[in-house]
């Protein structure tokens, strides 16, 4: 495995004269908690959904594990064995537990056109998968709708790294929690970094990134400004860096 997961060298991003992203060069370290942090139209989302193939970049370059990826599209993301867990988590509300985990992933049995659903042993994967995070208290056959904020995140969590994913990008996972719900998704993400899977965060709560983060990256206006180890910052310099009241070094 390489030093750096990911890479980013002088990336552009323009949707017809405005751009997004102009020049973005970054580093993600390997099996670290990585914070991207910035105010609304700093580049964040772009730069995300560019590693997520939502978008493709106008220019510029991406490594994977040190070696040069086109992403462009998600299956080609998730190839590279990179995973996005959005705020809105993608789950269906009216599906179970297992039926979420296992969606368009579905095991089944017999001979088609004859086929059924596997279910004792997409249970018992489920209880695995489960297992990884650390979370074994969910209820398989229960539906996704009636499930707490933070329990739907660690399904969502669940489904994102059960398939092997090497990346995890968080994009603002406990914007709608309360405070017990964002630590048991905190204790989660820290969890990801103790197996040795790459975390991508992206938060506006300095309290979050300061604690969860090991480098953090600051952008401003569609560049990648300047990055901190969360050891040698506080949280009044990374707001000075973003205002521009502290000049990028």
């Amino acid at each position: 495995m390489a030093e750096n997961m990911i890479e980013l060298r002088n990336v552009e991003k323009h949707f017809g004269g405005v751009q997004a992203l102009r020049g973005v060069t970054m580093n993600v370290p390997a099996g670290k908690v990585t914070a991207i942090i910035g105010d609304n139209g700093a580049g964040k989302s772009t730069l995300i959904k560019c590693l997520s193939g939502i978008h493709e970049p106008t220019s510029g370059e991406l490594l994977v594990d040190g070696a040069p990826v086109k992403i462009a599209s998600p299956r080609d993301s998730r190839a590279l064995g990179i995973e996005t867990v959005y705020q809105d988590l993608a789950v269906i509300d009216t599906l179970t537990v297992v039926e979420n985990l296992y969606l368009s992933r579905e095991l089944r049995i017999g001979v088609w056109p004859f086929q059924l659903l596997n279910r004792k042993k997409m249970k018992r994967g489920s209880a695995e998968m489960l297992k990884r995070i650390g979370n074994t208290t969910l209820s398989l056959t229960q539906e996704i709708g009636g499930m707490s904020g933070g329990q739907r995140q660690a399904v969502a969590i669940c489904r994102a790294v059960a398939w092997g994913a090497k990346v995890v990008i968080f994009d603002e996972p406990t914007a709608a929690l309360g405070v017990k719900e964002s630590a048991e998704v905190h204790t989660l993400i820290a969890s990801l970094r103790d197996q040795g899977i790459t975390v991508i965060l992206i938060s506006h709560n300095f309290e979050e990134v300061m604690g969860l983060a090991d480098l953090i990256w600051v952008m401003r206006q569609g560049r990648a400004l300047t990055s901190r180890t969360a050891s040698e910052t506080s949280g009044q310099e990374l707001v000075a860096l973003l205002t521009g009241a502290e000049a990028a070094q």
